[in-house]
């Protein structure tokens, strides 16, 4: 039996530093993933069985372009196979004592199953990094310190059977971003096989009715693909953490592509085979509505991950806080003529500035935020959650530069990191 959880889609405010929700209702919801867990006995025989031989892609084809007698949905879904991996995760627990025994203790082993993408590879060495989701990898009651699994393993597409099992190890991740990031070492699997790394697209480019393939691990029985559309490009939903007590706030795509449990952490691919989300959850009271993290958000939390994390004690993310509210100071929409793609635009403006903070004394209230720079690159600040997402990216030390139009000029104001700026993010 799946659990259900409860989500809030929110008509929100974006700030800097501080969510303010509005405009909300309830629906039912649940996590992707197979959070109902299994025994260590039902993964294996689901494993072993291989039930995942075969691609199977559901949706309509009507607009499929066929290229040289190759379509180019197939393309695309052989593209992002080769760098999907199936997840499974053991997790050992100890219960103490009952009203009948009270002094007695039980040992079990609770197994999940999900999905993941692979980042960074080196063929050579057998190495890899793997993005997933937080809430595959996390279990409230693991006897772990951190809650996190130390018995995981991933599959290559075409090798889901136990024996081909790589050990993949926990580098870090965050509960409120519900992202993670795994390392393998010198897997002679990976170095022997053809997986590649995945390509990522500008997930700020993704539009309405954009083809959306997901290619995950769905009730454990192993890697297979669906096809659908993105039906909104960017809104936030708010659901239970993976602890079962926190209320997370995510921002998410909302596509009709079908997912189940067992498809969280696996990739969501655009036409081209290019990474565009990561799906994270799906509803339970509507047929075909789910939900993916943005690929560039994704990559911002993975590359910070893996700075403060890789080769520390370090597990959680950490990003910069400037200190400034944005709200929308006007909504309009562009229409791009050579894709035929119309979207969503903000003029993001400055409502507040902190006392004590990193802009005070740089921005103004008033100031319309055009870019911001960091570290040399530029993010075009078009829609609000461009200014919280560019954060990810600032470092100890980083110089940010925000170009800003007040009083009708062009005003670029530089601000460097403080470390008293940077918290984490659990």
């Amino acid at each position: 039996m799946k659990k259900k959880r409860s989500l809030i889609i929110l008509s929100i405010m974006l700030v800097v530093a501080i969510f303010s929700m509005s405009s909300c209702y309830l629906i039912d919801f649940s996590f992707g993933g197979t959070e109902d867990y299994l025994t260590k006995s039902e993964v294996e025989q689901m494993i072993n069985n291989n039930m995942g031989e075969n691609v199977t892609v559901e949706g309509g084809n009507n607009y499929n372009v066929t290229i040289d007698g190759v379509s180019q949905d197939n393309a695309a879904a052989g593209k992002a196979l080769l760098s999907a991996v199936s997840i499974r995760c053991t997790f050992k627990t100890t219960t103490y004592g009952t009203s009948y025994q009270p002094g007695a203790t039980a040992s079990r082993e609770k197994t999940s199953a999900g999905s993941g993408v692979i980042y960074k590879l080196d063929k050579n060495s057998g190495d890899a990094y793997i993005i997933t989701n937080y809430h595959v990898v996390y279990y409230s009651q693991s006897n772990t310190e951190n809650g996190i699994s130390d018995n995981i393993s991933v599959y290559l597409y075409g090798q889901e059977s136990g024996e081909y099992a790589i050990p993949a190890t926990y580098v870090g991740g965050s509960m409120n971003y519900d992202l993670a990031v795994l390392k393998v070492d010198g897997s002679k699997i990976i170095a022997e096989s053809n997986v590649a790394e995945v390509t990522f697209a500008d997930s700020n480019n993704v539009a309405v009715l954009d083809q959306a393939i997901a290619v995950g691990n769905p009730e454990a029985l192993g890697i297979s693909a669906t096809l659908g559309y993105i039906n909104v490009d960017s809104e936030y939903i708010q659901m239970e953490g993976a602890d079962g007590v926190t209320a997370i706030q995510i921002r998410v795509m909302r596509m009709d592509t079908a997912v189940n449990s067992g498809n969280s952490g696996g990739g969501l691919f655009n036409n081209r085979g290019e990474l565009i989300g990561i799906v994270n959850a799906k509803l339970t009271s509507s047929e075909n509505m789910s939900y993916a993290i943005p690929s560039n958000f994704v990559k911002y939390v993975t590359e910070n991950i893996l700075h403060y994390c890789d080769g520390t004690d370090k597990e959680n993310v950490y990003r910069c806080y400037l200190g400034i509210t944005v709200q929308a100071s006007r909504l309009y929409t562009e229409y791009d003529e050579a894709s035929g793609k119309l979207h969503k635009r903000e003029d993001v403006g400055v409502i507040s500035v902190a006392d004590g903070s990193l802009a005070k004394g740089f921005v103004e209230v008033g100031d319309i935020i055009n870019s911001i720079t960091v570290d040399g690159v530029t993010y075009d600040v078009n829609r609000m959650y461009i200014v919280t997402d560019s954060m990810l990216n600032a470092r100890v030390d980083s110089v940010v530069v925000i170009n800003v139009t007040r009083d009708g000029e062009s005003v670029d104001v530089e601000i460097r990191i403080a470390e008293s700026s940077v918290a984490a993010i659990k």
